[in-house]
């Protein structure tokens, strides 16, 4: 898969070029997760210095990148320390390839925690991508940090937050629940719905 970009209205002229992943990565075979975190990152770096969104070109029905599938991006310094991360649910766009790029921008420019991205910070970034498989209802005894994220909503379910899986720092299904029932601006001890999902992660750490 190769991407062209396109111009964003209403943003200045280019402010610098940005070498296109997947085309640098053709000289040699890459495998569907490489694209994906690539993808991430050039959609990321050419909006961030160009001012331009990447478009996925198109692939055929049978690849990774051409099937809707909800994902979050995660931006983290060499340091490990997150610089942004924002993703989707259920699928908003018609692929896995858009939903990338849509949600790396988002990641980089729009999540709340953190100032927007600046070109200065691109060189010590990694990127990381979790594809989110179908959302399962459970009780709290199904729940496994290290295995399933999470999705912890109200009885109506008018809100509801999200942790994703194998977060370092979360070792039970208490504390999962505690951080994704505060992102909802729910009390961990309230009555709760829970929905377990599992992941794909691709990620650029080795």
């Amino acid at each position: 898969m190769s991407v062209k970009t396109e111009p964003v209205r209403g943003v200045g002229p280019e402010a610098a070029e940005v070498s296109n992943g997947f085309e640098a990565q053709a000289r040699r075979p890459v495998s569907e997760g490489e694209q994906i975190t690539s993808l991430a990152r050039t959609a990321v770096e050419t909006f961030i210095l160009q001012r331009r969104v990447v478009e996925a070109a198109y692939a055929p029905a049978s690849t990774f990148l051409s099937q809707p599938s909800a994902c979050f991006v995660c931006l983290k310094t060499l340091g490990r320390e997150l610089r942004g991360c924002i993703g989707t649910v259920e699928p908003e766009k018609s692929t896995l390839a858009e939903e990338v790029i849509t949600n790396a921008i988002k990641a980089a420019t729009r999540d709340p925690r953190f100032k927007p991205l600046s070109g200065e910070e691109l060189p010590a970034l990694r990127y990381s991508v979790d594809v989110l498989g179908s959302l399962e209802p459970t009780s709290f005894e199904g729940l496994d940090p290290s295995v399933f994220g999470v999705v912890v909503t109200n009885l109506s379910g008018s809100r509801r937050g999200l942790l994703l899986p194998a977060i370092e720092t979360i070792r039970t299904a208490h504390q999962q629940v505690s951080i994704a029932a505060r992102k909802a601006g729910l009390q961990p001890d309230s009555p709760l719905k829970f929905y377990r999902f599992r992941t794909q992660r691709f990620s650029e750490w080795m």
